[in-house]
């Protein structure tokens, strides 16, 4: 039977983690960087790293340059999932449906409201223009990759669920920050819905094998162990 590949091109961080007592931002937030391979199809996930920075790091790790990327999948629209964009000018960009959507009037709405300088102006129009440039992605992004909704922590937060022979991996978004909040069963504070963030949370313990968050490496699921 075959499979898609998963590869880890760069672990993420937080600014913060409340988990470890921080109270202030202490570094530049980015999201885990992933590289799925199935069939034809390299598909890079939430290129959170500046684009240079990015596209070493995806040679080191895989011998691929920036041109063989056709897809790039982001699980929610927030900066740190996408420094990196523009790495791969050629691919198609994809997005939840809902997440584009409620951006969409997110953006719009500060636009009409704001009463700010003509520069933030501007910066919320280029958010606009990149968030309207992006397409909203099919169930299926690829033999045995599919979309796997975990919304919550933004409207439209949307993982990846890649199916191997003998196991699945569940690549969260923020739905799942850390390993450490994962393990606490905790959510990251600032969810658009925290009810429904907590309900992507317990639903990522249900259907993974292994989990890559947000924001840190991937590790197996404590309930594949009996936890």
């Amino acid at each position: 039977m075959a499979s898609a590949r998963v590869d880890i091109i760069s672990i993420g961080t937080l600014s913060r983690n409340r988990l470890w007592n921080e109270t202030h931002a202490l570094r530049t937030p980015h999201a885990t960087t992933i590289l799925i391979r199935g069939g034809k199809r390299h598909i890079l996930v939430d290129p959170g790293l500046p684009a240079q920075i990015l596209g070493a790091r995806l040679y080191e790790r895989t011998g691929l340059t920036p041109d063989r990327i056709d897809t790039v999948f982001l699980t929610n629209f927030r900066p740190a999932h996408r420094a990196g964009l523009e790495l791969c000018p050629n691919a198609r960009v994809l997005i939840h449906e809902i997440e584009q959507e409620a951006q969409q009037r997110h953006l719009q709405n500060l636009i009409e409201q704001a009463k700010v300088a003509g520069d933030e102006i501007a910066v919320l129009r280029q958010e606009l223009d990149i968030l309207q440039s992006l397409h909203p992605a099919d169930d299926k992004l690829a033999d045995h990759v599919d979309l796997f909704p975990l919304f919550g922590y933004t409207p439209g937060n949307c993982g990846l669920l890649v199916s191997q022979p003998t196991l699945t991996i569940l690549i969260t978004g923020d739905a799942v920050p850390t390993q450490d909040h994962f393990l606490a069963g905790q959510v990251l504070p600032d969810c658009y819905d925290l009810h429904t963030a907590q309900d992507s949370l317990r639903e990522a313990y249900e259907i993974a094998d292994l989990i890559v968050p947000a924001h840190d490496n991937i590790f197996v699921n404590p309930r594949t162990q009996g936890m």
